[in-house]
């Protein structure tokens, strides 16, 4: 199997580097691309100075926007699994292959840290829940981590998510896909490191705007896209 592995990279300068060496070291076999979403430290140059293969972005779209990003290069340039991987060092590259056979016999593997663990009482995990709720009224199908960022797409989906602008790679798109393009999902269970360094795209106010604006468009917004029926086969 053919694939790319796609690291959105905002501000990661101090992270970068070491994601990037674990992730060649562990699954050598593997491409991988850096898109730099309009970083304002020095990630581009790290990207320059150790020759990692990038795409540099000349403002910051965002986390769905930069992964948009690479994966209409992985469109491009045929291949068949893509595969979105933090650049913070949260993501264990350990599981790259076992997202990869997962995707082998479905369309979207997502790493899940709760298939076998309880979620926390955190305010994050309470909104993990809401959306985990929303997404099986919707479509039927339990979701543990549907907001895990350490997610595989097979070729059919690539395709969907390059040509369709408003496809980011989130929980919302994936009830959808569930629902509108009988896209099978399957959770693979993982463990993540916390962050070493660097700036996350979230604080806890853009975090919890996101939950609800997750939750919002499962329940409603996404019943008035259009059918991918004729795309499902």
């Amino acid at each position: 199997m053919k694939t790319l592995i796609i690291i959105p990279a905002f501000n990661e300068e101090e992270s970068l580097g070491p994601t990037v060496s674990r992730l060649t070291s562990t699954v050598p076999d593997a491409d991988y691309l850096v898109v730099n979403d309009g970083s304002n430290d020095g990630t581009v140059q790290i990207c320059r100075d150790n020759g990692y293969p990038f795409l540099d972005l000349p403002c910051n779209l965002g986390l769905a926007g930069a992964f948009q990003a690479g994966i209409k290069y992985a469109y491009r340039h045929g291949y068949d699994c893509a595969i979105q991987f933090d650049a913070d060092g949260q993501h264990l590259p350990q599981y790259i292959h076992d997202l990869e056979k997962a995707v082998e016999t479905s369309d979207i593997a997502i790493g899940s840290r709760f298939v076998n663990q309880p979620k926390g009482n955190s305010l994050r995990m309470f909104g993990s829940n809401i959306i985990q709720s929303a997404i099986k009224i919707t479509t039927g199908q339990v979701i543990h981590d549907p907001t895990s960022g350490m997610r595989a797409f097979n070729k059919r989906i690539i395709k969907m998510l390059a040509l369709d602008l408003n496809m980011g790679p989130e929980p919302d798109t994936v009830s959808y896909l569930i629902r509108a393009a009988h896209a099978r999902v399957v959770e693979v269970p993982v463990q993540m490191a916390e962050r070493e360094a660097g700036e996350s795209y979230f604080n806890w106010k853009s975090s919890a705007k996101y939950m609800l604006r997750m939750t919002l468009s499962i329940l409603f917004i996404q019943f008035f896209r259009k059918s991918l029926d004729g795309d499902a086969a």
